[in-house]
């Protein structure tokens, strides 16, 4: 009876698409209707101005091919996007800058560099969605902020039928509390198991017993076999949190992603809220997460960066 009942309270049927648009009719939606119904009119004008002039086979034959591409474009998917939407954001990416640069967008050649004859594009300005990071890990967004969480992951597969129940409802109540938009980022970022190699082997020195020596210079040795065989990646789930649009306080975005810490600490998970060097090496990883790590992690915007005076030479009066 026991199993039964664990094996019946995780049963939950859930569609695999929540984003799916709604079927209109005939199994199609109403962006896909409006395809065809466009195709349908231009065909229909198409053979009441040319059915005299054109023989009727050729247009038989034309409107065959031109339904058959206006229906693959209708109902067809690539990359997991409808393909009309796929053509005009590869028609878009096509026509946009290949170079963009941070000055004004109204920079223009100087009078003084003779122009060359072929076209020279100019960079064209740099938009970023944030436009500062607090030292606490606020990201200011235009009239909005946001706020970064990085959590562990929780094997559900290890838990007992109650446990994943347990589990389930509690991440269902976290996700029923929200009342802005929050988006959930699950990637995979290589590890840099040299620089661990390194550290370990640096420390294996200062060990107190040979044994211990050896030990870790036995580890770091297979960190670096491991680097070289194989390409070990980490799990990152970062959760970010937004203000809403009349949201007023400095800190509104700290205390969402507080109040995410603790509705999530009852999975059992490992959460913090990033401060603002944790927030801009995150936001560096996710632009480029196959970059190696830089030695000593970025600096936030706007923090002043300070380094050893210079020698002073010592001169004998």
């Amino acid at each position: 009876m026991n199993d039964r009942r664990e094996s019946e309270v995780v049963r939950a049927r859930m569609p695999a698409d929540v984003d799916a648009a709604d079927k209109v009719a005939y199994g199609l939606t109403f962006r896909q209707l409006a395809i065809l119904a466009v195709a349908a009119v231009f065909c229909y004008g198409a053979w009441n101005a040319l059915h005299d002039v054109v023989p009727i086979p050729v247009l038989v034959g034309g409107g065959v091919v031109l339904s058959g591409l206006v229906f693959g474009l209708a109902v067809g998917r690539r990359d997991g996007l409808p393909l009309d939407v796929w053509l005009f954001a590869a028609v878009r990416h096509s026509r946009a800058p290949r170079a963009l640069s941070t000055t004004d967008s109204g920079a223009k050649i100087p009078d003084w560099v003779e122009a060359s004859k072929t076209k020279v594009m100019l960079p064209a300005p740099l938009k970023l969605p944030a436009d500062a990071i607090g030292d606490d890990g606020e990201i200011t967004l235009g009239g909005s902020r946001a706020a970064m969480v990085a959590a562990t992951s929780v094997n559900l597969a290890l838990r007992t039928g109650d446990e994943q129940a347990a589990l389930v409802d509690t991440f269902g109540r976290w996700l029923n509390s929200l009342s802005t938009a929050t988006q959930i980022v699950v990637s995979a970022q290589p590890v840099d198991l040299h620089s661990h190699a390194r550290t370990v082997a640096a420390a294996a020195d200062s060990m107190p017993h040979p044994a211990l020596a050896d030990a870790a210079g036995d580890h770091a040795k297979f960190l670096d076999d491991l680097a070289e065989r194989r390409d070990p990646l980490r799990r990152q789930v970062l959760i970010v949190t937004r203000t809403s649009v009349g949201e007023r306080g400095d800190h509104a975005a700290r205390r969402r992603a507080d109040g995410t810490v603790r509705a999530l600490s009852g999975l059992g998970l490992t959460t913090r809220v990033l401060d603002g060097h944790a927030a801009t090496a995150a936001l560096a990883a996710a632009a480029d997460p196959y970059r190696p790590p830089r030695p000593g992690g970025l600096a936030a915007p706007n923090t002043v960066i300070t380094g050893p005076a210079p020698a002073t030479p010592w001169r004998q009066s």
